[in-house]
């Protein structure tokens, strides 16, 4: 029966099936077999054509440049500047109305001012000087307005980062033994992070951050601002003597073994204005509109707390305040960037790290309210934006930087419709570092932390949560494993075991491909999987698989093991009358293959053939069709008697070529 007939009903020297017959229900048989499709196999294409075309949608899936074709070399070079640097492509048609848009709104002066109590906070969060996060929400603002592509990302210190940054150096360096060398290292740290970052960029890589799944995220994120949280139980119980450890169980200890140092006085503090943020925050969220609440919230708090310690003397009473605050503008730090080879390894990681994390908040925010105004981001111009942003803000006295999604929020409901809006932001700021510094003296810690507790109360995403769990128990696995190492162990362990988790499953994806076995559904020529649709039944005298996965080294002794299976459980259940005699395997969603998988394919098919079977091919896909060409060129494994479009004209023909040659 194998190699007797072709895929168009004829036979290798031209009579039509093999064999000759008379009727017209034969001659009916024949005529339907005439009509089966061939099987193409992809134009020819030089090495180096393909070479080129799978590098540029790997590097280049977006076509950043296609707006260059078919233009004026001087146009080009004008679009090449506008692509390098964005403020110039809208600066020409910035308008007095644009300007109001970015300034006028009540809600923009409060995000302005907003960046100071934040950026106090998130520094004292990093165990860095406060006055070093009004600095970062100063430089690396006017940085990005000048490179960055969003309209609405609005960029300063972010607690995750602070949090990641304080915690990796807090290991090696105590900021409150050594301050100038905790604060190289953070100097450092935020270069490295801006190097990772721009170099993404540049090299096209930012499929790297992709690793970081939606799931990982969440059970990220969620663990962290726990962490955070339980951080701020210092500044909110008045604990002079607090643990420099992150884990859930060593901060609670500290929490409790240094009962003696509670202050009602603070507490009572912390209590009222934690209830006042959270409030304003619920209102923001159930009226959109009165968003400005929620953005005012800070400062107000700040104003009137440090108003109640100045009138009260409440700093002889137990009640911590942040102290004299120079004031200036950023001070250049790069002398103090510090490449010791004892501190490099660290802070090459925390700047890794860092970046990473830092690059994945800002894209996906950038990318996020782009969407909502329909227009595009650049993604690896982000990059390269944020990178060399982190890369100057290091030298300016500045530490890890990115978009954030409140304040992006908050500039997006206020109406900013262009990046001036930081550039207005930092000039806030600057205002704020040469006048206002003094005024920050009597600020109670506790208030900080009051406002970084509400800040990152936001990141516990619940509903997220539900929706994984009920969409796949594979998912919330892995963002249980990142809440858990991130709460149990550390920040950056925690990560790297839910990333671990996510690059094993993808692995087993890849080395365990799901393998379906197909039938058809009456009076129609679909072929579907058995288990998921009940009206497909079974073809007496096929096995029909298919494959949903690349062919390739890591799964070819799985999948010969397994159709291996099917075929002696399918001879064994079989009866005279639905004897095995074909093994389809359909490789419709089979997208690539390698050597390996075909030295599987012809493996598969001389040992199907030893058992009296035949191996039908059915509809490969261009660069499978393409190998297996080359394949038949050096050994003729696969004729076209083998090769189908359609499982439908596969069995057809087959069970026609079947009936004809029946004794």
């Amino acid at each position: 029966m194998v190699g007797m007939r072709g895929a168009y009903g004829y036979n290798d020297n031209g009579n039509e099936g093999g064999v000759v017959v008379g009727g017209g229900e034969a001659e009916a048989e024949i005529a339907a077999m005439a009509v089966l499709h061939k099987v193409a196999a992809p134009p020819a294409q030089s090495t180096a054509s393909k070479l080129k075309a799978r590098v540029k949608e790997t590097f280049f899936p977006d076509d950043p440049f296609r707006g260059f074709k078919g233009k004026p070399l001087t146009t080009k070079w004008v679009m090449a500047v506008q692509y390098l640097f964005p403020i110039l492509d809208w600066v020409p048609s910035y308008s007095f109305s644009l300007f109001k848009s970015d300034l006028d709104h009540f809600g923009n002066i409060l995000v302005m001012y907003r960046y100071t109590p934040t950026g106090i906070s998130y520094a004292k969060l990093a165990s860095l000087p406060p006055i070093i996060g009004l600095y970062s929400s100063f430089v690396p603002p006017m940085v990005y307005a000048v490179l960055g592509s969003s309209r609405d990302l609005a960029v300063g210190p972010v607690s995750i980062a602070s949090l990641i940054m304080g915690s990796m150096l807090r290991q090696a360096v105590s900021p409150a033994a050594e301050p100038l060398l905790f604060l190289q290292l953070a100097f450092t740290s935020t270069f490295f992070a801006g190097l990772v970052q721009a170099s993404l960029g540049i090299l096209r890589l930012g499929f790297i951050i992709d690793f970081l799944s939606k799931a990982t995220l969440v059970g990220f994120m969620a663990g962290a601002a726990i962490i955070v949280s339980l951080q701020q139980l210092k500044a909110l119980l008045g604990i002079v003597h607090f643990t420099t450890e992150m884990g859930l169980v060593p901060v609670m200890a500290s929490v409790i073994h240094h009962t003696k140092e509670w202050s009602w006085q603070t507490i009572l503090m912390a209590v009222c204005f934690l209830v006042l943020l959270l409030t304003a925050r619920h209102v923001s969220m159930k009226w959109p509109k009165l968003f400005w609440v929620s953005a005012c919230a800070p400062l107000a708090c700040v104003i009137v707390s440090t108003l109640l310690v100045f009138l009260f003397k409440a700093q002889k009473h137990g009640i911590s305040i942040i102290g004299q605050l120079k004031c200036g503008l950023n001070r250049p730090s790069w002398d103090k960037l510090l490449f010791d080879p004892q501190y490099l390894g660290l802070t090459v990681k925390t700047g890794l790290v860092t970046g990473i994390i830092s690059l994945t908040e800002g894209v996906a925010v950038g990318r996020t309210f782009a969407s909502l105004k329909d227009y595009q981001v650049d993604g690896n111009k982000e990059m390269m934006a944020i990178g060399l942003m982190n890369i100057v803000g290091s030298c300016t006295s500045c530490y890890v930087t990115t978009g954030a999604f409140s304040r992006s929020a908050v500039n997006h409901n206020a109406g900013c419709k262009t990046a001036m809006s930081n550039v207005i932001m930092a000039l806030t700021v600057m205002v704020t570092l040469l006048f206002l510094m003094p005024l920050f003296v009597y600020t109670p810690n506790v208030v900080l932390g009051a406002i970084i507790i509400a800040a990152v109360i936001g990141l516990i995403d619940l509903p997220a949560v539900y929706n994984i769990w009920k969409m796949d128990k594979m998912d919330f696995l892995v963002c249980l494993c990142a809440f858990a190492g991130v709460i149990f162990i550390s920040v950056q362990q925690g990560l790297a075991i839910a990333v671990g988790i996510s690059i094993f499953r993808v692995l087993l994806q890849i080395t365990r491909p799901k393998m379906m076995i197909q039938g058809n559904i009456k009076g129609t020529d679909i072929y579907r999987n058995l288990h998921q649709y009940k009206d497909a039944q079974r073809v007496p005298g096929f096995l029909i698989l298919t494959v949903e996965a690349p062919i390739n080294f890591a799964n070819t002794n799985y999948l010969n093991e397994r159709i291996k299976r099917w075929i002696e459980e399918e001879s064994s259940a079989g009866t005279k009358q639905s004897e095995l005699h074909f093994v389809i395997l359909d490789l419709s969603a089979v997208p690539a293959i390698d050597t390996s998988g075909i030295s599987f394919l012809i493996d598969l098919k001389k040992s199907t053939e030893k058992h009296g079977l035949e191996l039908i091919l059915v509809n490969p896909t261009g660069e499978v069709m393409e190998k297996i060409q080359r394949a038949n060129d050096a050994h003729g494994h696969f004729k076209s008697d083998s090769l189908y479009l359609t499982t439908g004209e596969a069995v057809a023909s087959l069970s026609t070529f079947s009936k004809m040659t029946a004794p």
